[in-house]
């Protein structure tokens, strides 16, 4: 018995001598990009302020690892929030499979709908203080919108891969987690014709040593429009006094 005790406590000793001995790996630093976007003639109602870098999605897709990345589980629900009639964020990129919550913070009622690319859905009609919740299951961009107020919009980006950001206000992106290695890059920007995104994509190498990718140059394109009918398809008309907003 104490034989048997003793080469346990030198099990233990040594294994204890290991983990100490072991340094911890050192955490990845995100891989960078920085968006500058060029606008072109004159200024429309509604466009961003010319030094506004914003909401311009990145994303990789691993030519190495394919199938793990395919493997992954979705990510944890995202948050769309309907404030000021205003759904906040603008643009969000999430992995396929991912659920979204379209909670409605404004003191009336509030509707979500997309009938363009990506996933078709009407969530109906939902008042104050309530929140509905979808769960996208393909890859696509869904352009969204509200039936009762026609300026408000958001876009969502259901993405293969789990290595995603968007840009900020100076155009900066991070996105966390990627494995050295190659990858495609996809750009996305609502102001961008799908040509000119399509032109962007290439192909680009993640290592230790080099994690920027540097810069990517977005241009808007003048005959790329917003503007949008209602979920019947027709003009938009004002809403009632009563429930809807000012």
């Amino acid at each position: 018995m104490k034989v048997w005790r003793a080469e346990l406590a030198s099990i233990a000793a040594v294994a204890l001598a290991v983990s100490v001995s072991v340094p911890a790996l050192p955490a990845q630093a995100p891989v960078t990009v920085q968006v500058d976007i060029s606008r072109i003639g004159k200024k429309h109602p509604g466009k961003p302020p010319a030094d506004d870098k914003e909401d311009v999605a990145v994303w990789l897709t691993s030519l190495d690892h394919q199938a793990a990345d395919s493997a992954s589980e979705p990510g944890p629900t995202a948050t769309i929030v309907q404030e000021d009639k205003t759904f906040i964020p603008h643009v969000t990129v999430i992995r396929i499979g991912t659920a979204v919550k379209f909670p409605n913070n404004d003191p009336f009622f509030h509707n979500v709908f997309s009938l363009y690319n990506g996933k078709r859905f009407d969530l109906g009609l939902y008042e104050s203080g309530t929140s509905k919740t979808l769960r996208f299951l393909r890859p696509g961009v869904s352009y969204l919108f509200c039936n009762i107020h026609e300026n408000m919009s958001a876009v969502v980006i259901a993405v293969d891969t789990p290595y995603f950001g968007v840009s900020d206000r100076a155009g900066a992106v991070l996105i966390e987690g990627v494995p050295d290695g190659r990858y495609t890059m996809h750009v996305f920007y609502e102001r961008s014709s799908e040509e000119t995104l399509k032109g962007l994509e290439r192909i680009v190498t993640i290592s230790g040593s080099s994690r920027s990718i540097g810069e990517v140059r977005v241009e808007e394109s003048p005959d790329v429009t917003l503007a949008h009918r209602n979920k019947y398809g027709e003009d938009y008309v004002p809403p009632p006094s009563s429930g809807y907003g000012p």
